[in-house]
C-alpha cells in the first residue's frame, strides 16, 4: 500500500464536504463526495425521511471502496466524504487496496442540529439526525484514524489532520 485515502466521516451536518474539499486542495488529491455514489432508490428513501438500512448502504459503500482502489491502482492518494457511522461500514471501506485513514468529525447533537437547520438543497433531512446518532459508533482505538471536534474552524481541523498524517507517516 503506497497511497492513503482520507475518509472524512461523521453525521450529516458535521462539515464533511467543507473539510474534505479543503484537505483535497491542500494535499492536491482527488476527492469523492460519497453522496454521489448513492442509488436513486437510496436518495428517494432519504428524501422521504426513511433511514437507510445496512442492506441499502452496502452497494453504496462498496462502490466508494472501489473508487478508492481504482485511484490506488493509479498511484493516487484520495480524499472522500462518507458518513461511515458504523464500524462494519468502515470495515467495508478498509477493504480498499489503499491505506484508509478515517477523519471523524465529532460534535454535540445540538451543534450539528443547528447547522442542519440552516442548510438548504440537500436530500438528507434534519429529521434523520437522531437515527444517525443512534447508528454512530466512534472510531475504536484499533482503527486507523483521528477524531476532531467540529467546534474548531475548518482551517484548524485541516491543520490537525495534516499534522496527524505527518506524525503517522511510515518511516
Amino acid at each position: 500500500m503506497s497511497t492513503t485515502s482520507l475518509v472524512v466521516m461523521g453525521v450529516s451536518g458535521s462539515g464533511k464536504s467543507t473539510v474534505a474539499l479543503m484537505l483535497a486542495a491542500r494535499l492536491g488529491w482527488p476527492m469523492a463526495e460519497a453522496d454521489e455514489f448513492h442509488s436513486p432508490a437510496n436518495i428517494a428513501k432519504m428524501e422521504a425521511g426513511i433511514p437507510l438500512t445496512d442492506v441499502d448502504r452496502e452497494p453504496w459503500l462498496l462502490s466508494l471502496r472501489d473508487w478508492i482502489s481504482e485511484h490506488d491502482a493509479a498511484g493516487q492518494s484520495t480524499v472522500a466524504t462518507c458518513s461511515a457511522l458504523k464500524r462494519s461500514y468502515r470495515d467495508l471501506l478498509r477493504g480498499a487496496t489503499s491505506r484508509v485513514h478515517f477523519v471523524h468529525l465529532a460534535g454535540a447533537r445540538d451543534v450539528i442540529a443547528a447547522r442542519l437547520g440552516g442548510r438548504r438543497g440537500h436530500f438528507m433531512p434534519a429529521s434523520l439526525l437522531d437515527s444517525q446518532y443512534a447508528d454512530l459508533q466512534p472510531l475504536g482505538p484499533d482503527e486507523d484514524g483521528i477524531t476532531v471536534d467540529v467546534e474548531a474552524t475548518p482551517e484548524e481541523i485541516v491543520d490537525e489532520v495534516c499534522d496527524d498524517l505527518e506524525r503517522r507517516r511510515p518511516a
